[in-house]
């Protein structure tokens, strides 16, 4: 019995490990795990939790119609997952594993566990590269180092692929005759570990879903995603990072995707479309970094030198923040968003950060944090890497004297207050020449609805700057 282990991979196309598991006539089983406490200790999403699980619940029914039976265990942590995983292989005949490997350095030390828990066994252990282009170590610089500036990664990336290709795996076949599937919602142990098990409608699950909507922004909005990528209030992005995050669509089926609907891979930004692969490029980069840089797993800045920044650890300021109430709409309207929705547009995400850590000056790690409480598409990967970027921490981080102004983005990026409006409801009725500075226009009409700015812009960015040019000295 050959044994695929589903992690944020929840998917059947081009899924490496279910697609070598099922080569052979040898009989095939799935397994899936949910971990409720580790979980919560990663910080991640409630929508999330159900956003993922909806997904396995639609995986198990695809496998059962497969003639592949889908597992489901529950742990409290990770280590209780090799001991679980090894009496469930000894229970069913398992003498061959396979799974997509993990970045995270928790999930890769689970796994190094797994293998030898499992090697006492006999059970040999099979492990791919299921969540990225490229495999982590491929891009590397004439040294062998990682890249730590983005462009050269970026170049070096495109030059790879162009080297090596790569391929899309097809979904499996039907390995026998169809099985019966019990959804979640009728196992009690599933509700008790993690609550209601409602899906948020905004967010539907499964693998034809997260195609028609690739399928929808190539044919609609790729062309034109460099000049509206910006602007919250426009459909003008892909919005798949949920789905990409939990392994419903791969980074290559998108790729392949923009090269099928361009008839050609872009390599620069003259050429249509190479805007969107540079943003994947971006988030192969971020993964890369995690896996050959593990402390940014743990917390700790990619700039060694910055884990000295004075940083506030505001409770009050932080709360303001999280809760839309500090007096600049931009800001405030995003968190908002975040706060109901689950997600928050990329050019919002780099301006929220920008405002928490350089007005604020509170550390970074609390809104990586508080990001991956609320997001639907948490990855560790990607918030580190734009959390650290935004408090000039990271890797190829925004140098430490370019700090957003929260107003001025506002003016530039939802120039009508189109976006504002729709979160802040205190703001609905006003006139859009206010709407990036309401203060007046409020105190003129007798309204103390909306919060004063928290802190002043100007005063703030002097004191960001100094916080890293003392550093220097």
């Amino acid at each position: 019995m050959k044994l695929v282990w589903f992690r944020n991979d929840l998917r059947l196309a081009d899924n490496p490990a279910l697609r070598h598991a099922c080569a052979g006539d040898e009989p095939v089983a799935a397994l899936f795990i949910i971990p409720p406490t580790q979980w919560r200790q990663h910080k991640m999403a409630p929508i999330r939790q159900r956003f993922m699980l909806a997904q396995v619940d639609e995986l198990g029914r695809e496998l059962a119609a497969l003639g592949i039976q889908l597992h489901l265990l529950r742990v409290e942590t990770f280590a209780e997952v090799p001991a679980v995983l090894a009496n469930l292989c000894r229970e069913q005949g398992v003498t061959q594993l396979y799974a997509n490997q993990a970045i995270e350095i928790d999930e890769q030390r689970r796994d190094h566990a797994v293998s030898a828990a499992l090697a006492e066994q006999v059970v040999s252990c099979h492990w791919f590269n299921g969540c990225c282009v490229l495999p982590p170590g491929r891009v590397l610089t004439g040294s062998g180092e990682m890249f730590k500036v983005f462009t050269p990664f970026s170049r070096a990336w495109l030059k790879a692929l162009d080297e090596e290709g790569f391929v899309i795996h097809r979904a499996p076949t039907p390995r026998g005759e169809p099985l019966p599937w019990q959804p979640l919602a009728e196992r009690a142990w599933v509700d008790e570990a993690l609550g209601e098990l409602t899906v948020d409608p905004r967010w539907p699950v499964g693998e034809a879903e997260a195609l028609r909507r690739l399928n929808i922004f190539l044919e609609q909005a790729v062309l034109d995603y460099g000049e509206t990528r910006d602007f919250p209030a426009i459909a003008g992005t892909s919005v798949l990072s949920p789905y990409l995050a939990a392994g419903i669509i791969s980074p290559r089926q998108c790729v392949a995707a923009l090269q099928q609907r361009l008839g050609y891979r872009p390599q620069s930004k003259a050429q249509p479309g190479f805007v969107w692969l540079n943003e994947l490029i971006w988030r192969e980069f971020y993964r890369h970094l995690l896996v050959l840089i593990p402390t940014l797993s743990m917390n700790r800045p990619f700039k060694p030198e910055t884990a000295a920044l004075p940083w506030s650890w505001d409770p009050d300021a932080f709360a303001a923040w999280c809760e839309g109430r500090t007096g600049y709409p931009i800001v405030d309207a995003a968190m908002r968003c975040l706060n109901t929705t689950g997600w928050m547009h990329n050019r919002l995400r780099m301006i929220v950060a920008s405002f928490l850590t350089k007005d604020l000056h509170i550390h970074w790690r609390l809104g990586e944090d508080y990001f991956m409480s609320r997001l639907i598409d948490g990855d560790l990967a990607a918030n580190n890497g734009g959390w650290q970027w935004a408090a000039g921490t990271g890797a190829d981080a925004a140098p430490y004297f370019r700090v957003f102004n929260p107003t001025t983005q506002g003016q530039r990026f939802d120039p009508q207050g189109e976006f504002i409006r729709t979160w802040v409801t205190e703001l609905a009725d006003i006139p859009p020449a206010y709407v990036h500075q309401p203060h007046d226009w409020l105190r003129l009409k007798g309204r103390q609805d909306y919060p004063a700015p928290m802190v002043d812009h100007a005063v703030a960015r002097v004191r960001a700057i100094e916080m890293f040019r003392s550093l220097e000295k």
